[in-house]
């Protein structure tokens, strides 16, 4: 039993084949799936796949690269959105410093409205975070300050300092095949490190395929290699770490049980 946390199934690369690919990850043992959206456009075919598939969840959200066209975006759009039933979360959304698509300061304002979202409604927060740490650590704590909220960093290739901040802060921490890279040596550390009610497993398909994929167009099958890697740098069985991040997907993501 293994959930795929992050994918992108509407993207291309895996809408042309969905049914086969999803075909292939069930065979291979994956029994979830969250299916993410990046921009408004996305939200209605998004949330479509999983109304079609019974295992498929969606998220509605809007990525960092995404801000400056929707920087009008209001709370409303949002609280509206996630009253579907297959909608169990909200993002991605964060802060990307690496590639700035969009305005930092357009960046933060929608990070902001999303986390209003999360608190309100509660359901999960998803965060990209690229080169931001210290602008997205700050934002979570102020934000923190004015009540709680559930989320997760997905993807997580941050610092050992980030890792402890968002951990601190009440967070949990995805992984995806970039930990299975030979050069990910810190991250493979942190993958040691984080506390089993703290970890999920993901693929970000159609992006980052795992060792022994790379190069391929990802798969959300393939989450079954990122997790036999997680599972042997923190010294446990892979059936082990299935049932841990299945168990920490269900109590994060609430509604999907529900």
């Amino acid at each position: 039993m293994l959930i795929d946390s992050h994918c992108h199934l509407n993207y291309k690369g895996l809408v042309e084949g969905q049914p086969a690919i999803l075909a292939r990850a069930r065979q291979a043992g994956v029994t979830g799936f969250l299916n993410i959206s990046t921009r408004a456009s996305e939200w209605a075919a998004v949330v479509a796949t999983a109304v079609r598939e019974p295992d498929v969840w969606a998220s509605v959200g809007i990525h960092p690269h995404e801000a400056d066209a929707h920087a009008d975006l209001g709370a409303q759009a949002l609280r509206e959105a996630t009253q579907h039933s297959k909608v169990i979360a909200i993002g991605e959304t964060g802060l990307d410093y690496y590639y700035d698509h969009s305005d930092r300061a357009v960046q933060r304002k929608l990070f902001r409205v999303h986390i209003g979202v999360a608190r309100e409604t509660g359901l999960p927060l998803i965060i990209h975070t690229r080169d931001a740490e210290t602008d997205t650590a700050a934002i979570l704590a102020e934000e923190m300050e004015q009540g709680a909220f559930p989320a997760l960093i997905h993807c997580f290739t941050a610092s050992r300092d980030f890792a402890r901040t968002v951990l601190e802060l009440g967070l949990t921490i995805s992984l995806s095949g970039i930990v299975t890279f030979k050069n990910a040596r810190e991250l493979q550390e942190i993958a040691r490190e984080i506390p089993d009610d703290r970890i999920l497993v993901e693929t970000d398909a159609p992006f980052l395929a795992p060792v022994p994929h790379r190069g391929r167009t990802c798969e959300p099958a393939f989450v079954a290699d990122t997790a036999r890697h997680v599972a042997q740098l923190r010294g446990v069985e892979p059936e082990a770490l299935a049932e841990i991040t299945s168990a920490n997907f269900f109590r994060l993501f609430d509604k999907a049980s529900a």
